[in-house]
This record gives structure tokens, sequence and C-alpha cells, in this order.
């Protein structure tokens, strides 16, 4: 018969064995959990990059023209869309042929006298809709040559009765996808040029943004409009506000959503409630 000694030592023994057994499961279930998290994080991480790589023109055959500029990258007023600041602060924007044989965009010309734009003041556009207006205001400041462009196009009708083709409507990203007379996501104009961003540039709700394809010079006429404080890396010229009137006017389309025609990515869809720019027009 057993000693109380040894029935001691047995039962130390036992529970040394489950405390080791607890413990090993403990970590089993830290390293599940780790592979978990670290799995989730992974896929937000992938599922956001082809969300922001895709907020361009949609048109993953185009080959962006090239563009020379020996410009610090951080400043906008003299960013790759922008070759030399003159004497007077104006700013020789390169705009340069879209040469990808792209059949969808629209031959409209350059804006004009490229070598002399304007870096100060606002440029203000009417965004009429069906749904009903939205004053834009560009930065000529901020993006000259992309306010020069906006602007050149709309004094040419170009924007006139095209559709705005995309909608993504998310907490931390939430736009309008416009400018594109085709509807298509792929048309534009027959010229691009290079984006005029910083490190610092970031996209809050009413903000009116270019798009582009991805890659670098690859601006044209595409924008998106910002309803909601939106998460994206730097990528994107920020040219310029919509008025609270405007922002009203996208919140009751992003109210009623989208038809998901772009899920998985680039994500959102068409929106539900049709948006056509019936007309844009420069009033000062």
């Amino acid at each position: 018969m057993p000693t109380n000694k040894q029935r001691r030592q047995a039962a130390q023994r036992r529970l040394q064995r489950q405390l080791e057994r607890r413990e090993e499961l403990a970590r089993k279930r830290r390293t599940r959990l780790l592979i978990g998290v670290t799995v989730v994080a992974v896929l937000a991480v992938v599922g956001a990059a082809l969300i922001i790589t895709n907020l361009g023109d949609d048109d993953s055959s185009t080959t962006a023209s090239p563009t020379t500029s020996s410009a610090p990258a951080g400043d906008p007023a003299s960013s790759a869309a922008a070759t030399a600041t003159n004497a007077d602060g104006t700013v020789a924007c390169n705009f340069v042929p879209d040469d990808s044989g792209n059949t969808n965009l629209t031959d409209v010309g350059t804006p004009p006298d490229a070598a002399n734009t304007p870096t100060t003041g606002t440029s203000t556009l009417r965004m009429s809709t069906g749904q009903g207006d939205l004053t834009l205001t560009l930065d000529r400041a901020g993006a000259p040559c992309a306010a020069s462009s906006f602007t050149y196009l709309a004094s040419q009708g170009f924007f006139d009765g095209s559709p705005c083709h995309r909608e993504v409507n998310q907490a931390t990203f939430g736009v309008l996808q416009c400018g594109d007379p085709t509807g298509t996501g792929q048309g534009g104009p027959s010229y691009k040029f290079g984006q005029e961003v910083s490190a610092e540039t970031t996209y809050p709700r009413g903000t009116i943004a270019m798009a582009n394809s991805g890659q670098p010079n690859s601006t044209g006429s595409q924008f998106f409009l910002c309803f909601t404080d939106t998460q994206l890396s730097p990528d994107y010229t920020a040219v310029g506000t919509v008025d609270e009137a405007g922002l009203a006017v996208l919140d009751q389309i992003a109210a009623a959503g989208n038809d998901g025609s772009f899920e998985p990515s680039p994500g959102g869809g068409a929106p539900n409630t049709p948006v056509t720019i019936t007309s844009m027009t420069v009033v000062g």
C-alpha cells in the first residue's frame, strides 16, 4: 500500500502533467489566433490594394505616356505634371499625347498656353446632373495642371451628357466616379499628364480627386467625388472641393447604393440612381 508521501508525490506529478497540457493547449490557441489575425490582415491589405489600384480609368491595357521632370516629388505645384516653374510663378504643364491605341479616347486637343499655367486662385464649375447641381471649386495652387485640364475640358463640353459610371459606398471609401464620356470606365481625352501629389495628400469628405490607371503620368479626365472621409494612399491628385449642396446630392446618390457590378475588384458598381452630367459649366 502506498504511503502518504508516495500519494502526495503521485498527485503532484498528475498536477504537473495537467498544467503542462493546459499550457500546451494555450500555446496552440495563441498560435491559431495569430495565424487567423495575420490572414485577415493580409486579406484586408490585398482587398484595399485591389480597390485603390483600380480607382483609375479601368483600362489596364493603357500604357502611360512618358514625361520628364526634375522637380521635387513633394511639391504639388512642380510635380511630374509640371516641367518648370516660370519667373512669374506660373508653371509649364506637360500634357502629352496618349498613344496607347485606346479607342475610347476623345480628341479635344490640349489645354491652351500650357507653358504658362496659373498657380494662384481657384476655378469654379457648376456640375449639373439629373439628381441636382454640384458646385466644384478647383485649386490652382495645389494642382495647377489638373485644375487647368479640368476647366479646359469643361469649356469644351467634354463632360456634357456623360454618366457617372461607378459608385463605392463604404464607411472609409465613399466615392462617385465620373468623367468618362463613354461610360465604360476606359474613356478620356487624347492626352495624359502626371499626378500632382505629396506625402500629405488626403481625401476627406468633399474632396474632388483625379483618377488614374495606377501608373505614373496617367491622369486624364476621370475624377471621383468623396462623400466620406476616404482612406487612400496619396496617389491621386486632389484638385478641389464640392460645396455643401453638392454633398447633399452625393449623399442621396450614395443612399441608393450601387449594383455591385465592379465587385470584388475594383469595388462598387454603377449607382442604382443613374447619374448623368447634363452639363459642366465654367462659372468663375
